[in-house]
């Protein structure tokens, strides 16, 4: 398909599934304003190229002006893995800006701890120094709805503690930067549909750790959430929902303890 049909799916065949949920989450977390810049991080993956053509089509029909760059970092991707992003990008009509990094090959001296955990640190930094450099001061991501949930659920059964992935964030270390996740309401399965019908194919992990990491706690721990909502959902269709829903209805009145800002709170404070 071209990518005019590409793109004439996601708010035709895919409308409830992407393309409502899309904007229905750029609208309630008031994600884009007029006279931004964003830079929409594209890492070769269904989720960020999908988020690129959602801010495209929002960009032409949207109410509010807005700006846009697409960046992709190569951490030191093997070359097909490269080729990949730039064959697809250009198949969907997005116009990337790459850049490089020595991410992969630091990760691998270190050799020690979480591979992943500090990828993902170095590499948020890298996005918003390269972003700032292009003028932006939001970056996108591609998280959706499953990854909500999935944190959500991690932090409650591994880190004795209910927090999750936030629809946005203003960065601590680079002053005047602002993440935000404009798929936030998004289901994976749906994304895949989309990929499926359109026979794309996207990296699904072009990282050099995947066999080092495949079953290490802080994968097998995602993998099993994922499990575990699948199960819910085979007796009650709406567990993943209501762990979603649930995290914009917190009831203060019956929470027994609580932090914000370094400081701790608990109900026998107003009992």
């Amino acid at each position: 398909m071209s990518f005019s049909e590409i793109e004439r799916s996601i708010i035709k065949k895919y409308r409830k599934e992407l393309w409502c949920p899309f904007i229905k989450s750029v609208k309630r977390y008031e994600l884009v304003r007029e006279g931004d810049k964003i830079a929409v991080c594209i890492s070769g993956g269904k989720d960020s190229f999908l988020l690129a053509k959602c801010m495209q089509e929002l960009q032409r029909h949207g109410e509010a002006p807005f700006s846009l760059e697409f960046i992709v970092m190569d951490p030191g991707y093997a070359p097909q893995n490269r080729a990949l992003i730039e064959e697809n990008a250009a198949r969907l009509g997005v116009p990337v800006r790459i850049f490089e990094s020595d991410i992969f090959a630091v990760v691998d001296s270190v050799g020690t701890g979480s591979p992943c955990y500090l990828c993902a640190r170095m590499r948020r930094g890298f996005l918003y120094e390269f972003a700032k450099k292009c003028g932006c001061n939001k970056i996108a991501l591609g998280h959706h709805f499953d990854d909500v949930v999935g944190t959500t659920l991690l932090s409650m059964f591994y880190g004795a503690e209910i927090k999750t992935m936030m629809p946005k964030l203003r960065s601590t270390s680079h002053e005047g930067m602002e993440l935000i996740r404009p798929l936030y309401a998004v289901r994976e399965r749906d994304v895949v549909a989309w990929a499926e019908y359109n026979g794309l194919k996207f990296l699904n992990c072009a990282c050099r750790f995947t066999e080092r990491v495949a079953d290490k706690e802080e994968e097998s721990k995602r993998r099993e959430m994922k499990q575990l909502v699948a199960q819910l959902e085979k007796t009650n269709p709406a567990a993943a929902d209501n762990v979603f829903r649930s995290l914009h209805n917190v009831a203060l009145d019956c929470i027994v303890g609580w932090r914000k800002g370094g400081k701790r709170g608990n109900f026998l404070d107003e009992y």
